[in-house]
């Protein structure tokens, strides 16, 4: 019966058109059930694509999040390159200012404590450092080397307590010496009269006495004076030019003036300038 049916239908479709409007109404009937049977495997697969999708984005994310992190590293790196091209650009054009001979010094470690202020720099006797070389950055005085190994060198700072440097006001020449105080941000003028022609803001640079520091190098500049009546000297701080506490790069300069000892050593054919002549008494 269901194949006479069939036969029937399928000649009754070719000859007539009269099965179309059964068909058409057939179908809002049949066409849900169609989406109802093919929903599971719809959703199953819109599950896996999403699930992939998901895994693909996590896995991106992460990947991406990496890439971040190393680039912001490298930008970090570049960054510390570049203000350490700047510091090096500083002290070059510096050097060139100075008209001297100048080595480049790194640091190494650095002592703060009260009593001794200490930085160890990668440059000792191997490059021709030495003792009492004075130490400067692009700013100013940093301080002078305190001892010279073959491979660092230890320089002592012009803030510590056993270090004094001879200053001259750059406004009027007034001679003094500026002590180290402890502190890395401030010098002590401890042998100025009350009196003295000396205000806030006059810059103290280095007279060139002593045979150390060469005259003109900035020292660093007076913050406060304050009178004191009843003792001879007054109270004179000043805060130094040079960056004390943010230096990573430092010159050790050479002076092309060669001190002149004050004692001369006689030689053997020659008699010492400073040795007494005898002289005979005026009855021989």
């Amino acid at each position: 019966m269901a194949v006479i049916a069939s036969i029937a239908l399928l000649v009754t479709e070719n000859r007539s058109s009269k099965l179309d409007t059964l068909r058409l109404s057939l179908s809002y009937i049949i066409d849900p059930l169609k989406y109802v049977v093919d929903l599971p495997s719809s959703l199953i697969k819109q599950a896996s694509e999403s699930f992939d999708s998901y895994a693909a984005l996590v896995h991106e994310n992460a990947t991406l999040r990496d890439e971040q992190l190393v680039r912001q590293t490298q930008l970090l790196k570049l960054d510390a390159l570049e203000k350490e091209n700047v510091r090096l650009r500083a002290l070059l054009d510096n050097s060139f200012k100075l008209g001297e001979q100048v080595l480049i010094a790194e640091l190494l470690s650095i002592n703060t404590s009260p009593y001794d202020h200490i930085l160890v720099v990668n440059k000792g006797t191997n490059f021709g450092v030495h003792s009492q070389q004075p130490v400067l950055d692009a700013n100013g005085v940093v301080g002078q080397v305190f001892r010279a190994l073959p491979l660092t060198s230890e320089i002592m700072l012009i803030t510590d307590l056993n270090h004094a440097i001879p200053v001259q006001i750059n406004r009027n020449g007034l001679l003094t010496i500026a002590v180290g105080s402890g502190q890395l941000n401030h010098l002590n003028l401890p042998f100025l009269p009350s009196n003295a022609d000396i205000r806030p803001g006059d810059l103290l640079i280095t007279s060139g006495l002593g045979g150390t520091f060469p005259q003109g190098y900035p020292v660093g500049v007076v913050d406060e004076f304050t009178s004191q009546p009843n003792k001879p000297f007054a109270n004179i701080t000043a805060t130094p030019k040079s960056l004390l506490d943010r230096n990573r790069e430092l010159m050790i300069v050479w002076s092309h003036s060669t001190p002149v000892p004050l004692i001369s050593k006689p030689t053997i054919s020659e008699p010492a300038l400073n040795t007494p002549v005898p002289i005979a008494p005026a009855n021989e």
